[in-house]
C-alpha cells in the first residue's frame, strides 16, 4: 500500500472558489432577447404599416405601446405628403355700393349770346341743359309740344318775363271754348317768341316732364326750375331747340 502524506487523507480536498456576484443567470438573459425581439417586431409592424395606409400620415408620428417608451416613425421617403387644413374663405357680400354712370353732357350749340348763357333743348332726351361762359349750369326735364301741338325747332331768344299770366289759345287763333281752346294760369313764364311760345312753370305735366310731350307748344318744367329761368337767365338769352317733329323756326 503507499501512504498518502499529509493531514487528512482520508477526504478529498475541494478547491475554493470565489462567489461572484449579480451573475446573470440563462433564464434572465433569455428573457431579455426575447423582449428585444417583440420589441424590434413591433416597430418593424408599425413602420409596415405606415407604409400600406398612406392615410395614418395625418396622423401624429409617434407610437405608444403600453408599458414601453414612445418609439417615432421616421419619414419614409416617397409618401405623399398630406394637404395642409385650408380655411374656407368666407363669401364677400355684394358690394352695396355701385357707382351710376352720369350722361355726358351734350355738346354746346353753337350760336353766339351776348349775356354768356345758351340753351339747348332736344327732345330726344327731353332735357334743357344751360350753359353759362362754356360750363353747364343747370339741366331740367321737359315737356314740349305733343305731336298735334308740335314746338318748331330752331333757335329762339328769350323775350320778356311774366311772374305769373293767363295763357289764352285765343291770341293765336284757337277759340277758348273750341276742343283744343284753353285758358290757364302759369307762373315764372319767360318769352321764347312773339307767336306766344314760353318756358314757363307747369306743375300739372310734372309727371311727363323727361318723358313725354303734352304741351300745346311751350317748354314746359318745375316751378323751381321756372323760377330759376326767371330769377337767372337775361333777355336775348339764345334756346336752341333740337329733334322735334315740329317744323323750322322762323324766329318771330
Amino acid at each position: 500500500m503507499v501512504q498518502r502524506s499529509g493531514r487528512c487523507a482520508d477526504r478529498p480536498i475541494e478547491p475554493k472558489v470565489r462567489p461572484v456576484l449579480n451573475s446573470p443567470t440563462p433564464t434572465s438573459r433569455a428573457s431579455r432577447r426575447r423582449s428585444a425581439r417583440r420589441l424590434t417586431a413591433v416597430v418593424f409592424g408599425v413602420l409596415a404599416m405606415a407604409l400600406a395606409l398612406p392615410g395614418v400620415a395625418n396622423a401624429v408620428p409617434v407610437t405608444v405601446i403600453p408599458g414601453l417608451p414612445p418609439v417615432e416613425i421616421p419619414a419614409v421617403p416617397g409618401l405623399p405628403t398630406p394637404p395642409a387644413p385650408s380655411t374656407p374663405e368666407a363669401p364677400q357680400p355684394p358690394s352695396s355700393t355701385t357707382t351710376e354712370e352720369k350722361p355726358a353732357d351734350p355738346a354746346i350749340p353753337n350760336v353766339k349770346t351776348e349775356t354768356g348763357y345758351i340753351a339747348l333743348a332736344d327732345d330726344n332726351t327731353h332735357t334743357i341743359t344751360w350753359w353759362h361762359n362754356g360750363e353747364v349750369v343747370k339741366k331740367m326735364p321737359i315737356s314740349m309740344g305733343s305731336d298735334k301741338n308740335p314746338t318748331p325747332h330752331g333757335v329762339y331768344y328769350t323775350k320778356e318775363k311774366y311772374r305769373d299770366m293767363y295763357m289764352d289759345s285765343s291770341t293765336y287763333g284757337v277759340p277758348v271754348d273750341s276742343a283744343e281752346g284753353y285758358r290757364t294760369y302759369v307762373e315764372y313764364a319767360t318769352r321764347m317768341s312773339w307767336d306766344g311760345i314760353f318756358i314757363h312753370a307747369a306743375p300739372w305735366s310734372v309727371n311727363q316732364q323727361g318723358r313725354s310731350n303734352v304741351s300745346h307748344g311751350c317748354i314746359n318744367v318745375t316751378t323751381e326750375y321756372g323760377k330759376w329761368v326767371y330769377d337767372n337767365v337775361p333777355r336775348n338769352t339764345p334756346i336752341v331747340v333740337r329733334n322735334t317733329i315740329g317744323p323750322k323756326y322762323q324766329n318771330t
